[in-house]
C-alpha cells in the first residue's frame, strides 16, 4: 500500500540507472519458494495499492512483476489508490497465510523496513481477509494495468 519500499536495494537501484545487479538469483530464490507453495495448491495473491501517477519505485515494480511474481505462480493486481478512497484498510502492508496469521510489514516515510508484527486474533485476521478481498475484487489484473 505504499508508494515506495527498500530504497536501498539494489536492484532498484540499477532500475534507476546506477550500478547493474544480476536479478538471476533472487528470482530464482522467489521462483522457488512460491513455485513450491503453488504446487501444493496454495493460491499465492498480491495486490498493489498505488499512487497515480506511479512512483519510480513502483514503475520498477511493474517492471519485474512479470519476472519475479507471475512467473512464480503469484496472481497479482493493481488497484489505483483513488479507487480505494471508500474501502476500510488496515494502516501497513500484510500478507495473510492460511487464514490463521497475519503479517503486518512496518517502514518508514522513506520506505525503509522497520520492523514486522505478527498476529493471528480473529478479528485482525477477518480484517485484513475483508479488507484484500475487496480490494481484489475491484484491482485490475496485472496483464491488463497499464499504471501512469
Amino acid at each position: 500500500m505504499r508508494d515506495v519500499y527498500t530504497p536501498d536495494d539494489p536492484s532498484f537501484i540499477a532500475f534507476l540507472g546506477g550500478p547493474p545487479f544480476d536479478r538471476t538469483q533472487r528470482e530464482r530464490e522467489w521462483r522457488d519458494i512460491i513455485g513450491s507453495a503453488v504446487s501444493r495448491g496454495v493460491t499465492v495473491r498480491r495486490a498493489r495499492i498505488v499512487s497515480e501517477p506511479i512512483t519510480d519505485y513502483i514503475r520498477f515494480e511493474h517492471s519485474v512483476t512479470d519476472s519475479m511474481n507471475i512467473v512464480a505462480g503469484e496472481r497479482v493486481r493493481w488497484l489505483p489508490r483513488s479507487q480505494a478512497s471508500d474501502l476500510c484498510l488496515p494502516g501497513n502492508d500484510f500478507w495473510v497465510f492460511d487464514d490463521h496469521l497475519v503479517r503486518f510489514g512496518h517502514f518508514a516515510g522513506d520506505g525503509s523496513v522497520t520492523g514486522k508484527e505478527l498476529r493471528t486474533e480473529p478479528a485482525v485476521i477477518q480484517l485484513c481477509q475483508s479488507a484484500f478481498e475487496a480490494v481484489w475484487l475491484r484491482a485490475i489484473d496485472h496483464a491488463e494495468y497499464k499504471p501512469l
